[in-house]
């Protein structure tokens, strides 16, 4: 393992032992604003670095399993932080009803609209034109776009609540839904439609047998990638009693928590889609920003809804209007972009506007 790698583990683990420690005393005193503005880049500096040696692992695996396991786990990872994130606030001493809604719709705009946006003029500047596998980006889009519907959508327009919230009956039936169409898009991309996952060109390239895979090269990374994802999810609380006291003395709109939550768990990923792009593998790419909307649904959903039933907290999902709006337009635009065979950099310019347009609507809804 690289020297690298020891050290942010090692920045990691010694960070959960200090904030177990200390932690309490230090989170006591929030009132401080330096003191506030040193844990909070403590915890975000060490999370994000631990979140780029889980891609780290995830890419290794990913070399050596092939697509789309590779793509899988590295997307499962990441969604294990995000949920992580979002429980320490809501078991939190404060009640976040919309900060599950928040985050996933800033995962969806910053993924969809942000990275496939930069991702589409990088790759059009370098290579004009690029090819990807249209059946896997449409299998994607064909999930996403139903559970955007039932998790965001749909909660603004029952008549059993009014706020865009779930009754409990709902909440347990739409929870298993979801997951059973995830699992089923799990079972088919990892079966017998894999090659829709696949880049088209090396697609075609008939494969030499490979030699068996090794346990005992598989098995470390495994370990190295739990390495890392646990003390993320050990400090997640303490960020977030940092994060939700900021955004209240600073005033700031509450979905600015939902947004910072989106960029700490899918900054690494999002550099690893561009540099996919920067190197003409656009289906990795794909694959990683499709994967990570797709599993964001599929997984955060269900993680949420359970844990306002077990403690009994209000979760609401639904969309404010302008949001619908801007989330309807996002998956109209996506499923024109990945509608042909090759991408340009026109399309990347307008999913970068709608990005803009998010971003501006954050401040002046």
């Amino acid at each position: 393992m690289a020297m690298s790698s020891w050290l942010r583990l090692a920045a990691g683990w010694a960070s959960v032992a200090a904030f177990l420690t200390f932690g309490p005393g230090w989170l006591g005193g929030l009132a401080d604003p330096l003191l506030a503005g040193l844990l909070f880049a403590w915890l975000l500096g060490v999370i994000i670095w631990l979140a780029f040696g889980v891609v780290h692992e995830a890419e290794e695996l990913a070399e050596m399993l092939g697509e789309p396991f590779g793509t899988l786990i590295l997307t499962l990872s990441i969604v294990i932080i995000e949920v992580a994130l979002i429980a320490a606030v809501m078991l939190g001493a404060k009640e976040a009803p919309t900060l599950g809604r928040d985050t996933m719709f800033a995962v969806l705009m910053i993924v969809l609209n942000g990275v496939v946006g930069i991702g589409l003029l990088v790759g059009g500047l370098r290579h004009h034109e690029q090819a990807y596998s249209l059946q896997g980006a449409a299998a994607y889009l064909g999930v996403i776009i139903p559970l955007c519907v039932i998790a965001l959508v749909l909660p603004n327009f029952t008549t059993s609540t009014t706020n865009g919230s779930l009754t409990a009956v709902q909440a347990g039936f739409f929870s298993l839904f979801t997951i059973l169409l995830y699992g089923i898009f799990l079972w088919l991309q990892t079966g017998r439609h894999s090659g829709y996952f696949v880049d088209p060109a090396t697609a075609e390239i008939p494969r030499l047998e490979a030699p068996p895979r090794r346990r005992g090269a598989v098995l470390p990374h495994v370990g190295l990638l739990l390495a890392n994802i646990l003390p993320i999810v050990i400090l997640a609380k303490s960020l977030a009693a940092v994060l939700d006291f900021g955004i209240a003395r600073l005033g700031a709109p509450p979905a600015l928590g939902g947004v910072l939550i989106a960029m700490v768990v899918f900054t690494p990923e999002g550099l690893s889609a561009l540099r996919a792009v920067a190197a003409n593998q656009l289906q990795r790419a794909v694959n990683l920003c499709l994967g990570a909307a797709t599993s964001t649904l599929g997984l955060t959903v269900p993680a949420v809804l359970m844990i306002g039933l077990l403690t009994g907290q209000e979760v609401v999902l639904g969309l404010s209007p302008t949001e619908m709006v801007l989330l309807v337009t996002t998956l109209i635009l996506s499923t024109l972009t990945f509608s042909g065979p090759r991408t340009t950099m026109l399309e990347g310019a307008v999913h970068l506007t709608l990005f803009a347009v998010y971003l501006v609507l954050i401040f002046s809804p």
